[in-house]
């Protein structure tokens, strides 16, 4: 078999986050964006030492998992893997690429504790980054995802199953505005252009909208007539905050070089259980509220007594963890990178009555060796990456009798733990929820355990 050729496949399983496997003459066969127990018709496209990659040219008989996709741009889009999937075939499989990945990294789980679905399937998103784009090369201005294995490509949502109507409105007269004034995307080869991303937030319970236009500095269009546009809108939420980004560096990601607050403020008011929280422009919150209150109780539960005993809260982000397991506990002691995060969560403990919550801003690499007090718990909330091999040097080195490791992905989350169970760290619990559903993504919390204090744990 060589590239190009065309076979047929069984998909006998999918392994995280999306790579579908199966079998010809022997030789393992690798295939995205398929479900299990599909046959396709495969083209090859790369020889790797792993097995023969290949992509779908053709689904000759559909799975038994298989649903209708209510998404008319699910074909094409990047944003979602599984809209054409039952959500409970959906949540068995991800508890199995999850199991998979920690006993293939060598992880014993004294318990497995399953997996919670997502309270909602659909518009649960409070957060997206669009990006502006073309739909084909030199086609019409296109806001939105990008296409599937395209990286200049960009599909203009006109619906969507993971965010709300509000979304789409807003993406809607957006392109519109710099279509009708020729303004033109940032082209990350040729490094010109001005439209680079696009980012909603919306709360879940106050419905308040935060819109940030992120452009390089060559403003060629009126800021203020764009504002004015999307404060025109008949929404179901309310618009709290306008700002304008620019970011002329080469990376394409959404970073701030100078944020205008153009209307309103640059935060909105989100509430979990019966706190609230304060959510800057650019600091993390969960993507799905409903779903993140689920699980911080499974964080809570895993935490277990906690009255008495310090808590670190590290890669605490706006502080949601460290203040709803505050009132349980005698201190709580978060740090964040994004200062203004930091500068939200102090505002936020002072918001809801909190006095036992400190937060400090900096890497956890470098500032965990500034704390004097030993914690008794230390819960861990690393970005997808996970932890820095040095940092979970130094997190070990407290000798904290329980670590609760709360991880968006199991590569990540498979390879940390192998660390702390080679340095007398028991895995206690594992149980997943699905905070991204129709995703590859999916959310896992880790109880470990001190082997000295494993009795006690």
């Amino acid at each position: 078999m060589k590239k190009n050729d065309k076979i047929i496949v069984n998909i006998e399983e999918v392994l995280f986050p999306n790579k579908g496997i199966g079998y010809v003459e022997g030789q393992k066969i690798i295939v995205k964006n398929v479900l299990p127990k599909q046959k396709v018709l495969a083209r090859i496209t790369k020889k790797r030492s792993s097995g023969l990659e290949g992509v779908v040219e053709e689904i000759l008989e559909q799975s038994p998992f298989a649903q209708q996709s209510e998404c008319t741009h699910f074909s094409v889009c990047g944003g979602c893997t599984y809209q054409d999937m039952t959500i409970e075939s959906e949540n068995d499989m991800k508890q199995k690429q999850v199991m998979h990945l920690l006993e293939q990294a060598g992880i014993f789980v004294e318990s497995w504790e399953g997996i919670i679905s997502s309270p909602k399937q659909k518009a649960y998103r409070n957060k997206c980054e669009f990006s502006f784009g073309d739909e084909q090369k030199d086609g019409a201005l296109a806001l939105g995802m990008r296409k599937r294995q395209s990286y200049y490509e960009v599909v203009t949502l006109t619906d969507c199953n993971i965010i709300d109507k509000d979304y789409i409105d807003i993406i809607g007269v957006t392109v519109s505005f710099f279509q009708k004034r020729n303004v033109p995307f940032y082209h990350k080869s040729r490094h010109d252009g001005v439209l680079r991303h696009l980012v909603v937030r919306k709360a879940e319970a106050t419905g308040e909208i935060l819109v940030n236009l992120v452009t390089t500095s060559e403003i060629c269009f009126s800021l203020e007539e764009y504002k004015q546009m999307l404060l025109e809108l008949a929404l179901q939420g309310n618009i709290c905050g306008v700002l304008h980004t620019q970011n002329d560096g080469l990376a394409d990601i959404v970073k701030s070089e100078q944020t205008t607050i153009l209307y309103g403020r640059d935060y909105f008011i989100e509430k979990l259980f019966d706190l609230e929280f304060k959510v800057s422009a650019f600091s993390f919150f969960q993507t799905n509220t409903k779903c993140a209150e689920k699980l911080y109780n499974i964080v809570k539960e895993f935490a277990g007594d906690l009255k008495n005993k310090i808590v670190f809260d590290l890669y605490c982000g706006t502080g949601t963890i460290a203040q709803i397991i505050a009132k349980y506990a005698q201190k709580v002691i978060g740090i964040e990178l994004v200062e203004e995060a930091v500068n939200a969560a102090n505002e936020n403990a002072k918001r809801n009555g909190l006095s036992n919550c400190e937060f400090i801003a900096g890497d956890v690499l470098k500032k965990i060796e500034e704390l004097v007090q030993k914690p008794d718990v230390i819960i861990l909330d690393p970005p997808r990456d996970g932890i820095h091999t040095k940092a979970i040097d130094k997190i070990i080195h407290f000798g904290a009798p329980e670590i609760i490791y709360v991880s968006c992905k199991p590569t990540s989350l498979a390879r940390d733990l192998q660390i702390f169970q080679q340095n007398g760290y028991v895995v206690k619990r594992v149980k997943l929820i699905n905070q991204f559903p129709r995703t590859v993504h999916v959310e896992t919390v880790v109880k470990l355990c001190l082997k000295n204090d494993v009795l006690d744990c």
